[in-house]
């Protein structure tokens, strides 16, 4: 535990050369005698070294030999092992290695600043009594220790003052000098490589790292400990804009970041904030909501007056209660939970300075559009909103036009389409095969890399379906749905993670969002209703940059998908099954998407046809003319012209 840096040893006083020892002994006369003693130090570089791998008493072994050694000491314990020498040299005692063999100190002798024993030898770094070398050692560390504790309090308090002070002052988002100096040729080319791409006006450029946001200490150590060393495409976009208080619509891969890249800016901008809750994030499960949260208390951890609460169904409502009452900065929910509280009065959101809706397709898709309008309702209307999401369809974007103003569109590699890190296989199978083709895969040392995630599209087929798969392979299978109850649901997540389960049968409470980074294979047993709702699944396989490999099945059961199946799969290279390629409804779905485009393509003015469709509008204008010419003659001519049957009886 403690090293001797330096160890003094008793010389005869011809020897003694560099520094002294004092050491008293009552003579017979009752005099004090002194005598001079020559130490020799330990190499520090040595012990030091030797700290962290050797006990104490290995360590004073050590140096107690190495001494012996320089100075030729007799490392004797009794009167028979000493050897004669010159007459004209004093005998020499061996040098104490542990304090055990140093006697106790007698009235007049200096005590042991350690032990309290005889204190024999004088420490040349502190000039401090000591009687062995394993006093001497723990002297040494321990007046380090004070040091260094003495180092390491001004130093904090430094940091404490520093911090205090920046988070007193006003924060405002700028770009970095280093930003700055890039040309505009140097930041569209860092976009492209990224595949960026940024609709909106004054957009701020993106940021390389996360030290050019100017965060707190507090929060950059954070960011640290939580793994994130350097900005993905999406945070190095978002977290600018999100910074400077700009709505936002962003979509990006599945397991690119996107939490950190909006939780950073709701952190800021609630840090100096009075008023509590300034923040609302809504997710559509209580898993993901979990796991916002979680990463919030994460990156919060050390901030002052930070705290988050987790409102979701599921758990018990007055412990969520109780921790709303404590001047939580940061309300992370599903709706329906908070449209709960909110009726009892229990919270006020007039305060909110930032929304998030996060897998924002999903929340409107379950039905949960009409309760956010209703949550969005008790806030201010000067509030910042972030909508984010894997796939942002034209619905998702046509809301955006009606609650944002003046937002950016971020997208991050191509829009609606599959995690590049996914290999997807798609194979033919008829319904009656499924399940002997799953146990084909989950058998396949090639393909089978647990824990699997199997999708399914209802709660009882995972259960018949989890059971299946324990019963014929044996190995360790589980079902996941929203009948579980959340102590279930949250088990069943914790043994996922730390690979309790090697099958998991899951609805699609866990096809969005969540953090699976331990998945390497997806497989879908049952073809989802939709291609967002596939792009999301495929995706559980591909968290932060890890490859992975989906596994889907089809059949005719899917024949309204095949078409966007080709257009969203093909482009990934992924080899398609002949059954799909050459199916009836394939090519009466890409006939039918042509033909619109081309009367589409037809309805937009070109110079080309500029020239028919004017023909075609006077020709259309001539013949309402005519038309209504008729019908005034009509009804001049008849006795009753205010009377639809006086028409009707006209000769005419």
């Amino acid at each position: 535990m403690f090293l001797p840096r330096s160890v003094k040893v008793k010389r005869t006083a011809d020897e003694d050369k560099n520094c002294t020892a004092k050491k008293n002994r009552l003579s017979s006369g009752g005099s004090l005698l002194e005598e001079t003693t020559e130490f020799q130090d330990c190499k520090s570089d040595r012990t030091e070294t030797s700290a962290s791998k050797c006990n104490l008493n290995e360590v004073v072994q050590e140096c107690t030999e190495r001494i012996a050694g320089d100075l030729g000491v007799a490392n004797t314990t009794s009167g028979k092992d000493n050897q004669n020498i010159d007459e004209d040299s004093s005998l020499e005692e061996p040098i104490k290695s542990f304090s055990k063999s140093q006697r106790w100190a007698e009235p007049g002798e200096p005590l042991c600043v350690v032990c309290g024993r005889y204190g024999e030898y004088i420490c040349d770094k502190t000039d401090e009594d000591v009687c062995s070398l394993e006093c001497k050692a723990k002297h040494l560390l321990q007046t380090q220790a004070k040091e260094k504790k003495l180092k390491s309090d001004q130093l904090t308090k430094a940091e404490s003052e520093a911090e205090t002070h920046l988070l007193s002052t006003p924060y405002f988002y700028k770009d970095h000098s280093f930003i700055l100096g890039l040309r505009d040729e140097q930041i569209e080319n860092l976009k492209l490589q990224l595949g960026i791409a940024v609709q909106g006006q004054q957009v701020p450029r993106p940021i390389v790292e996360f030290e050019h946001c100017g965060f707190p200490e507090t929060l950059n150590h954070n960011l640290k400990n939580s793994g994130y060393e350097v900005p993905t495409p999406i945070q190095m976009q978002m977290i600018p804009v999100g910074l400077l208080g700009r709505d936002i619509v962003a979509s990006a891969d599945t397991g690119s970041g996107k939490t950190a890249a909006f939780l950073l800016p709701v952190i800021m901008k609630v840090l100096k904030e009075t008023e509590t809750p300034s923040a609302l994030i809504l997710a559509p499960t209580r898993e993901l909501a979990i796991q916002i949260e979680r990463q919030a208390k994460e990156l919060m951890a050390g901030l002052p007056n930070m705290r988050a609460v987790l409102l979701v169904g599921g758990l018990p409502l007055p412990p969520q209660l109780h921790r709303l009452k404590q001047s939580v900065k940061v309300i992370v929910a599903t709706p329906g939970r908070l449209l709960e509280i909110l009726k009892q009065s229990s919270v006020q959101l007039h305060g909110i300075k930032i929304v998030v809706v996060d897998e924002v397709d999903t929340m409107l898709k379950m039905g949960f559009q009409q309760q956010v309008l209703d949550i969005l309702e008790d806030i201010s209307h000067d509030h910042q909103t972030i909508l984010v999401s894997a796939t942002i369809p034209v619905g998702i974007e046509n809301l955006a036009n009606q609650l944002l103003h003046n937002f950016v569109r971020i997208t991050i590699g191509e829009k609606n389409l599959p995690c590049s890190n996914v290999r997807q296989i798609i194979l033919w199978v008829e319904e009656p095969s499924k399940k002997k083709k799953l146990f084909e895969i989950l058998n396949d040392k090639k393909l089978f890399k647990p824990p699997v995630l199997v999708f399914v599209d209802c709660k009882l087929g995972a259960d018949l379906l989890s059971n299946a798969v324990h019963k014929i392979t044996g190995l360790q299978c589980t079902a996941m749905h929203s009948e579980k109850s959340q102590v279930e649901r949250t088990d069943i997540l914790q043994g996922l993670l730390q690979e309790k389960y090697e099958v998991i049968v899951s609805t699609g409470v866990l096809g969005r969002g969540l953090d699976l980074v331990n998945v390497k294979l997806v497989v879908n047993f049952d073809m989802p209703s939709s291609m967002d709702e596939y792009v999301h699944q495929v995706g559980r396989a591909g968290r932060l940059g890890h490859s992975g490999t989906a596994i889907t099945f089809i059949n005719n059961n899917s024949k309204k998908l095949f078409w966007d199946v080709v257009k969203r799969v093909k482009p990934t290279g992924t080899i398609l099954p002949p059954q799909l390629r050459n199916s009836p409804y394939l090519h009466d779905q890409k006939r039918r998407e042509q033909q619109r485009l081309k009367q589409l393509q037809n309805s937009l003015v070109t110079g080309d046809n500029i020239m028919d469709i004017i023909r075609k509008h006077d020709k259309n204008n001539s013949q309402r003319l005519r038309f209504e010419k008729l019908v005034s003659s009509d009804l001049s001519c008849c006795c009753d012209a205010s009377s639809l049957f006086g028409r009707l009886r006209c000769p005419r």
